[in-house]
């Protein structure tokens, strides 16, 4: 009885020690879950503001989830993309490059490091610029050798390619094996890469052609079928627009980069001009102030030519006006402004 007793004693005392040891277990668990709810609320503030255009807010928030979690590389690449919307080029390189030290195998990182590299060498002196391209290709190439499917980097390097000169790494030649080896993974960005590079070298017959093909072949990317509608625009090809609005509005139903590009192709074709207002005033609540997409000022500035063709003289002077006071470095506007004016 005694030794049935201490037995009895031994195993509540195990079950006991157990049943402490999955209490610990399960209340360290919920630490760490709570840690990384907060920690990802902070981050998804960041990321809310980003989204909304919002990138001196989306900095702060940002920046103080990085104090909570310094290994976090991605909260550093949101970093770099906030920074470079905001045109600060040194901070976006200190993040490109941590987000790079924290995950060196990330193709994704290395592409927005050159990305920052880029922007700093377009706004540099010579010297320097000679020093951030060479940087800038380097980190386009390491970014394809990681990741072959990584589009986006590839056509960088292909554009980088086109468009530089032989001694900082580029050249037309570099750029046709890349090319061919983008056609094989995907037509449309094959199509697409060559349409880059002949339109940098001043082909337009040539990349008209090759862009018509990547429309035809079925395109994934928005900013891809987007990029193609901003080359028509300044090429006046209103048909194109009406299909890169269609296969865009299809392929990213949200974008609101299909209401612009329609609306610029119906005032080129000087047709249905209170659905293409209506499309503009929309695609000037619903889009961000983002590099990629077509800026305020230039949906001022199609407005204005919208009335113009009305004969609104007096309401096209005021959207030229709205979109000189947003960018006054333009001189089409301004020019579109002296017109109405003297009229």
């Amino acid at each position: 009885m005694r030794r049935s007793l201490v037995m009895g004693i031994r195993r509540q005392t195990k079950w006991q020690g157990l049943l402490a040891a999955l209490l610990f277990v399960l209340l360290a668990r919920a630490a760490n879950v709570s840690a990384a709810v907060k920690q990802s609320d902070v981050m998804e503030a960041g990321r809310r503001a980003f989204e909304s255009g919002d990138y001196s807010k989306a900095v702060l928030e940002l920046q103080m989830a990085a104090a909570k979690e310094a290994q976090n590389a991605e909260i550093q690449l949101l970093l770099t993309k906030s920074y470079l919307e905001l045109q600060e080029r040194d901070a976006a390189i200190i993040s490109a490059e941590r987000a790079v030290a924290i995950d060196p195998k990330s193709s994704v990182y290395h592409e927005w490091l050159g990305r920052a590299y880029g922007e700093k060498a377009d706004h540099s002196s010579m010297f320097s610029a000679l020093g951030l391209a060479r940087k800038t290709h380097k980190e386009f190439e390491v970014a394809v050798e990681l990741d072959e499917k990584n589009f986006t980097a590839r056509q960088a390097l292909i554009e980088f390619d086109c468009a530089a000169p032989g001694i900082v790494g580029g050249g037309e030649e570099k750029a046709k094996p890349e090319i061919e080896k983008l056609q094989a993974l995907d037509a449309s960005e094959g199509h697409f890469a060559a349409g880059i590079c002949r339109k940098e070298k001043k082909d337009f017959v040539a990349a008209d052609a090759e862009f018509k093909l990547a429309l035809e072949n079925h395109p994934k990317r928005a900013d891809l079928i987007y990029d193609i509608g901003d080359y028509a625009m300044r090429h006046g090809q209103a048909e194109r627009l009406m299909e890169v609005a269609e296969i865009g509005e299809q392929a990213a139903p949200a974008d609101p980069r299909g209401m612009f590009y329609r609306a610029v192709g119906l005032i080129l074709k000087n047709e249905k001009p209170e659905a293409a207002e209506r499309l503009l005033r929309e695609y000037l609540e619903k889009a961000p102030k983002r590099a990629e997409f077509p800026r305020y000022s230039t949906a001022h500035e199609w407005l204005g030519r919208l009335y113009e063709n009305k004969g609104d003289k007096k309401l096209a002077e005021k959207e030229y006006q709205t979109a000189l006071q947003l960018d006054p470095k333009d001189k089409s506007v301004r020019e579109s402004l002296k017109r109405v004016e003297k009229n």
